[in-house]
């Protein structure tokens, strides 16, 4: 029984990766887990992604491009004031801009060099490098 769909994702994201393989299928799907891998995407972590239907309900095929060294979800999902974007680095990231935080503010989900451009917090979500 899944309990949560972005950590199983990331997860299964992550093995694939560390597997060598080229394209792993996630399913169930949520928006919240598409918006995080559009920011996953857009920064160069995964090839690319799309969403597929069919008679066992809506799945997502990621193609991987052999980048990720680690991912995965932050629970309890931190708030992050705009001033402790270091401190959360720190936490969670090997090396000072190395990586991304992913996390949702009022303004939608994005990274924290995104939302640190924009002075707003958030709370965080995932993280990826």
């Amino acid at each position: 029984m899944q309990s949560d769909i972005v950590n199983d994702a990331l997860a299964n994201i992550h093995n694939a990766e560390k597997s060598g393989k080229y394209e792993v299928v996630v399913r169930p799907v949520s928006r919240l887990l598409e918006n995080i891998l559009s920011i996953m995407q857009n920064s160069g972590y995964i090839a690319d992604f799309e969403k597929v239907v069919d008679g066992r309900g809506d799945s997502l095929r990621v193609e991987l491009s052999g980048s990720i060294n680690h991912c995965g979800i932050i629970k309890p999902r931190f708030s992050v004031r705009r001033a402790d974007y270091e401190k959360w680095e720190a936490r969670y990231l090997p090396a000072q801009d190395f990586g991304l935080l992913i996390l949702t503010t009022n303004q939608g989900v994005m990274h924290h060099y995104a939302a640190k451009e924009a002075r707003i917090g958030g709370r965080l979500l995932a993280y990826v490098y």
